[in-house]
């Protein structure tokens, strides 16, 4: 078997992104959790003020022969409005941010070319605010977080990590 690579991404409230990650043939392991902040050893409650810089993030441990960086990648646009500042959806504030967190040099090569190529869609219309920074410290979120909407989230209802499911994502369980 193949090392397995890290991929850490920000995309909004962090539930949806993780699940739509796990189902990626090649992904061994996602965590939520939090990054690129300047608070050591954040909390959720920390994060929501807004003071502490970190993102909601999702870090992910892949297998780059059975899944390619780049397959990360076209699923992290798939699940963001890259244009929206601090802002996925109903989701308002610093933490929501997008982000690709890279992790080597052509981790960081492969994100800005899929951020041009993303820009060329949009055009002159809109324009992409999401960053590509390096990872700082991923800080794990708290373990009911971890897997929310495969755990059935806020209303008990399970969704399917299954890798290859196409069920439509319902972020809030």
């Amino acid at each position: 078997m193949m090392a397995l690579e890290t991929a850490m991404f920000g995309g909004g409230c962090f539930w949806g992104l993780e699940l739509a990650l796990q189902r990626v043939q090649g992904v061994a392991e996602t965590e939520v959790g939090y990054s690129q902040g300047h608070l050591p050893n954040p909390t959720y409650d920390s994060v929501c003020t807004g003071s502490t810089g970190h993102a909601e993030v999702v870090r992910v441990r892949f297998d780059p022969i059975v899944c390619p960086y780049e397959n990360l990648l076209d699923v992290f646009w798939s699940r963001v409005d890259p244009t929206t500042l601090n802002r996925q959806g109903n989701d308002v504030g610093t933490q929501y941010r997008s982000g690709i967190y890279y992790y080597s040099e052509a981790q960081a090569a492969s994100a800005q070319k899929s951020l041009d190529v993303k820009q060329k869609e949009f055009g002159d219309k809109k324009k992409i605010v999401t960053e590509i920074l390096p990872a700082k410290t991923f800080y794990r979120a708290e373990e009911y977080h971890q897997q929310y909407l495969e755990k059935g989230g806020r209303n008990g209802t399970k969704q399917s990590a299954g890798k290859g499911c196409n069920d439509p994502i319902r972020c809030y369980g």
